[in-house]
C-alpha cells in the first residue's frame, strides 16, 4: 500500500507546502510562540492538507490536553509531581543552600542561561564612569598612596611603612563604602574597584590592606543591617581609621563549608537583667586580625532557655567584638607565601558581650548571619579580587610589553619574534577582557544589582586569568623576572596570585559548585520554581513551571539546530560592524548551552551537583559566555575604536574556543539514563560540524602583540586604571621611558640600516656607526644623541638587581627581625 495516496500527501506537488508548514512550525518554536499558537498552526496544517480525521485526532488530542490546564493537571501534571515527590529524583535544597540561592539577584546571567538572550540587554547594560569627585580621589590620594609605597621595601620590612598607614587613615581609605553621613567617602562600586585596581598595580599588600575593610566585614554589614546606635558608634570610627576591623569566618573545620562553623555564642541573662552572649571561637586566615581593634565574628547561637523566643538553635549570627575584651586572643600571624599583609589566627574563650550591642542588627539580627553574609558576598565578590586581578594584569601588560620592545637579541627586539608574540597576545587579550569584566560587573552593582552567580564568575575567571597573565609575563622576562630586587615588577605578583585564587571561596569550589551548581537553579527560568512547587506540593505552580520548562527545552532544541546550521546568522545583532557576527555566535552558544544544561539536569537529577567534572565544564561554558559578552559590551561602550578591534576579537575568539572545549567535553562525558554514553558520538560530530570557534589566528595574535608594544592611545586604553610611575629611574617608569626613547629612535635606526643596505656605511652595530653617519651627513648630531640616549635607557631598563653577600644576608635578618606592626605604631 502506497502511503502517498492518503489525502493531500498523495500529491507530490504539495511537497513545497509541506516544507512551508514545517518551517512555519519550526519558526514558531524558534521564536517561542505559546503552546496554543503552535496547536492552532498544527490544526491549520491538518486542514490545509486534508488529513484524515483519525490523523487529526491523534495529533490534536494530546496538544489539546497540553494546551488546556484543567485537562493537563489531572491527566499529566499531578502524576509527574507525585513521581518527583516520591522518587526523590529532584534535588532537595537545604536551608543554607536556599539562603545562598536566594541571596542577591539574577541579572544578565539569567539572559545567557535562558538560551534566548536579549542581545540588546547585553549590549546596553550599564557601563558607568566615575564621578568627578571619585576621579579626583583616584588621581589624588590614591596616586599619592602609590607614590608613598615602595613594594620592595614593604616586602623587606614585612609591613607597610607607618607613613603609609597614617596616610591611609587620614584620607579615609578604610571608609570607601561607608556612607558620607557617617564620615565615610560613600564611593560607588566602580570607584571602590578602581581604587583597589590602581593600588594593586603598585603593591599587593597595599591593595589587600585597603580592600579588606571595604569588603565583607564590619563596615559593610553595619551599613546594611546595623541598628542606628551601632552605626553611630562604629561607622565614623571605622571610616577615620580610629578602629581597624577584621572579620572572622573561616575555621579549621569550616572553610568552603562555611555553614559548618562551630564558633558558639551562648545566650544568658546577666545580673543587670540584660541578655548577654558567652562567645568562644577558633578562627584562622583572618586578614588584619593581628592589628584589628574590632573583630567581626560569625558564630552559631545557642539559646538553651529560649530567651529570644527563636528556639534553642537560632542559627548563624554576626557580631562585633572589641579586641580589647577579656578572652580575645590575637597577635600571631600566618605567612601567606611571604606576602606581607596581616593574615592571622584568632581565638576567643568565654568572651562576654552584651547581645543588643554586639549582634549586628541587635536581637532581631540573631540567626540572620548566613543571610547577611550571602547577600554581602553576592556583591563583594565582584569588586575586590576582580579589581586586584585587573590592576595586576595591567601592570604586567605595561611592563612586559615595554621590556619586549626594548630587549634585543640577534639585533631585533624580542617582541618581534613569534615565540614572544604568542604570550604577548594572551597578555593583551586577557588584560582587555579583565578590564571589560570589571567594568561590566561594577555597572550592575552600581545599578543596585547583587548578581551572586555573576560575581562568582568574576571572582573565579579574573583571578585565574591573572595567574595566566603573570605566568606569561614571567616567561617573556626570563631571568629579569626571577631575579628579585627593587627593579623586579613581577616576582611579587607571581608569588601572590595563589592567594587571590584561594580566598573568598576557593576557585575549585567556585567553579564546580557555585557558578553552575547554584546557577542551574538560580539562573534557570523554571528550575527553582519547579523545586519550590515540589517542596510545597503546589500542583498549580508545578503545572505552570513544568510545562513551561518542557516548551523551553523544545524551543532551545530548535534554536540549537537552526543557529548551529547557520552559525548564528538567524540571530539579530544589536550592533553593526565587525563585531556583529560575534554577537550572533554568542546567541548560538547560549542556545546550545541551555539545551545541554537541561539534558544534564534531566539525566542526573539531584545527583548533578555531585558530578563536579560535569558541572565544572558547564561553569566554564557559562563563564566564557559572560566574559565574551563583557568584552563586546566594552568595545561598544568605548565607541568601537578601530585600534581596539584586534583586542576584542582576540578576547571573544578565545572565549568561543574555551566554550567549544567545554562543549566537546560534555558530549564526551554526559551519560543518559539507559543509554550510557550514546550522546557522545552524535553530539561530538555535531559539535565539530558547528564549532563555536578554534581560537584566535596567529595573524590576529601578531596584531595584538604589536599594538601592545606601541606607545599611544590604544595601549593607554588597555591599561586605564594602572598607576604609572613618572620617575624614569625607578619601577615601571624606567621601562616606559625606555620604550618611548626606543620608539623615537626607531626612524633614525632605519636610516642607518638603509645606509648599510646601499653601501654608504659598513656592516656593524648601529652604535658603532653613529659617528661615521654624522660625518657623512646621514644623521645630524641631535639624531645621534637621541639614539645614544635610547641605548642608555634600554640598558637601564633591562638591568637586574644584584647584592653583595652582606646585603643579601641583611635582607634575611630584616625579615626575621621585623618589629611591631606599623599599623599599631
Amino acid at each position: 500500500m502506497d502511503f502517498l495516496h492518503y489525502g493531500a500527501l498523495g500529491d507530490l506537488s504539495a511537497f513545497p507546502t509541506v516544507t512551508t508548514i514545517t518551517l512555519v512550525l519550526l519558526g514558531s518554536v524558534f521564536l517561542g510562540a505559546p503552546l496554543w499558537c503552535f496547536t492552532a498552526l498544527v490544526a491549520a496544517a491538518c486542514w490545509t492538507f486534508g488529513a484524515p480525521w483519525w490523523v487529526a485526532l491523534a495529533v490534536l488530542s494530546p496538544l489539546a490536553v497540553l494546551t488546556v490546564p484543567n485537562l493537563r493537571r489531572p491527566l499529566l501534571s499531578n502524576r509527574v509531581l507525585a513521581f518527583f515527590r516520591k522518587s526523590g529524583f529532584m534535588p532537595a535544597i537545604s536551608e543554607t543552600e536556599r539562603a545562598a540561592i536566594a541571596a542577591g539577584t539574577v541579572w544578565l546571567d539569567g539572559e545567557l542561561f535562558s538560551g534566548r538572550p536579549s542581545l540588546h540587554a547585553l549590549a546596553n547594560a550599564p557601563y558607568p564612569d566615575l564621578t568627578p569627585e571619585e576621579r579626583a580621589f583616584l588621581d589624588g590620594p590614591v596616586a599619592r598612596a602609590c607614590a608613598l609605597t615602595d613594594d620592595w621595601q614593604v616586602h623587606q620590612e614585612r609591613d607597610l611603612p607607618a607613613s603609609v598607614w597614617n596616610f591611609l587613615k587620614r584620607e579615609r581609605f578604610f571608609g570607601l563604602v561607608i556612607p558620607k553621613e557617617y564620615g565615610g567617602l560613600g564611593m560607588s562600586a566602580s570607584c571602590n574597584s578602581a581604587v583597589v585596581a590602581r593600588l594593586a598595580s603598585r603593591s599587593l599588600p597595599l591593595a589587600i590592606t585597603v580592600m579588606v575593610p571595604n569588603s565583607l566585614g564590619p563596615a559593610e554589614l553595619l551599613s546594611h543591617y546595623g541598628t542606628d546606635a551601632q552605626k553611630r558608634r562604629w561607622l565614623p570610627a571605622l571610616a577615620s581609621g580610629q578602629e581597624v576591623p577584621c572579620f572572622a569566618l573561616t575555621e579549621p573545620g569550616a572553610g568552603s563549608d562555611a555553614g559548618g562553623i562551630t564558633a558558639s555564642g551562648v545566650v544568658f541573662r546577666g545580673e543587670d537583667g540584660e541578655l548577654w552572649l558567652r562567645l568562644s571561637w577558633d578562627k584562622r586566615y583572618i586578614t588584619l586580625a593581628a592589628v584589628a581593634t574590632v573583630l567581626g565574628l560569625a558564630f552559631q547561637v545557642h539559646d538553651p532557655e529560649n530567651l529570644l523566643g527563636k528556639g534553642p538553635f537560632p542559627g548563624i549570627t554576626c557580631a562585633l567584638v572589641p579586641t580589647a575584651t577579656a578572652g580575645v586572643q590575637l597577635g600571631r600571624r600566618h605567612d601567606p607565601l611571604g606576602v606581607p599583609f596581616y593574615n592571622c589566627p584568632t581565638t576567643g574563650r568565654d568572651v562576654l558581650v552584651k547581645l543588643e550591642d554586639a549582634v549586628i542588627g541587635g536581637a532581631a539580627g540573631v540567626g540572620r548571619g548566613w543571610q547577611m553574609l550571602m547577600e554581602c558576598l553576592a556583591a563583594g565578590r565582584g569588586i575586590s579580587l576582580p579589581a586586584t586581578a585587573t590592576g595586576g594584569a595591567q601592570l604586567v601588560a605595561r611592563a612586559v610589553s615595554a621590556y619586549a620592545a626594548v630587549r634585543q637579541q640577534f639585533g631585533l627586539p624580542i617582541g618581534r619574534f613569534e615565540g614572544i608574540e604568542e604570550p604577548l597576545a594572551r597578555i593583551g587579550g586577557f588584560t582587555y577582557l579583565l578590564e571589560a569584566t570589571r567594568r561590566y560587573v561594577c555597572g550592575a552593582l552600581d545599578g543596585g544589582q547583587k548578581p551572586a552567580v555573576v560575581t562568582a564568575i568574576a571572582k573565579h575567571a579574573t583571578t585565574e586569568l591573572w595567574r595566566k597573565v603573570v605566568n606569561d609575563g614571567m616567561d617573556v622576562l626570563g631571568g629579569a623576572a626571577i631575579s628579585r630586587g627593587p627593579r623586579n615588577l613581577l616576582a611579587a605578583a607571581y608569588t601572590g596570585t595563589p592567594i587571590c585564587i584561594t580566598v573568598e571561596g576557593a576557585n575549585i569550589l567556585t567553579r564546580t559548585l557555585m557558578i553552575f551548581g547554584q546557577g542551574a537553579i538560580r539562573c534557570h527560568p523554571f528550575a527553582f520554581k519547579e523545586l519550590d512547587a515540589i517542596a510545597r506540593n503546589d500542583q498549580k505552580g508545578f503545572d505552570r513551571a513544568f510545562w513551561a520548562h518542557v516548551g523551553h527545552v523544545a524551543q532551545n532544541g530548535v534554536r540549537t539546530l537552526l543557529l548551529g546550521l547557520t552559525r548564528g546568522a538567524l540571530a539579530w545583532s544589536p550592533v553593526r560592524g565587525r563585531t556583529a557576527r560575534l554577537w550572533r555566535r554568542l546567541n548560538q552558544a547560549s542556545a546550545e548551552f541551555a539545551l545541554l544544561a537541561d539534558v544534564a539536569m534531566g539525566a542526573y537529577g539531584g545527583d548533578l551537583k555531585r558530578k563536579e567534572k560535569i558541572t565544572g565544564r558547564f561553569a566554564d561554558w557559562f563563564s566564557w559566555l559572560f566574559l565574551a559578552s563583557a568584552s563586546l559590551r566594552r568595545f561598544a561602550a568605548e565607541g568601537q575604536p578601530k585600534d581596539d578591534l584586534p583586542l576584542v576579537t582576540w578576547a571573544v575568539e578565545h572565549a568561543f574556543a574555551r566554550m567549544q572545549e567545554a562543549r566537546e567535553g560534555l558530549y564526551d562525558n554526559v551519560r543518559l539514563p539507559g543509554l550510557g554514553g550514546l550522546l557522545g558520538w552524535p553530539g561530538g560530530v555535531w559539535a565539530r560540524l558547528t564549532s563555536f570557534g578554534r581560537g584566535p589566528s596567529d595573524a590576529l595574535g601578531s596584531k595584538v602583540a604589536r599594538a601592545l608594544q606601541q606607545p599611544g592611545p590604544a595601549r593607554d586604553r588597555l591599561t586605564p586604571t594602572i598607576w604609572l610611575d613618572q620617575d624614569p629611574h625607578s619601577g615601571l617608569g624606567r621601562l616606559e621611558h625606555a620604550l618611548r626613547a626606543c620608539t623615537d629612535a626607531e626612524p633614525i635606526l632605519k636610516k642607518l640600516k638603509d645606509a648599510v643596505r646601499h653601501g654608504r656605511l659598513p656592516k656593524a652595530r648601529p652604535q658603532q656607526l653613529l659617528d661615521q653617519a654624522v660625518e657623512q651627513g646621514i644623521l645630524v648630531d641631535a639624531e645621534r644623541q637621541l639614539v645614544q640616549a635610547a641605548e642608555a635607557a634600554r640598558q637601564e631598563a633591562i638591568a637586574v638587581d644584584s647584592f653583595s653577600l652582606e646585603e643579601y644576608l641583611a635582607t634575611a635578618v630584616r625579615t626575621t627581625a621585623a618589629a611591631a606592626p606599623a599599623a599599631a605604631r
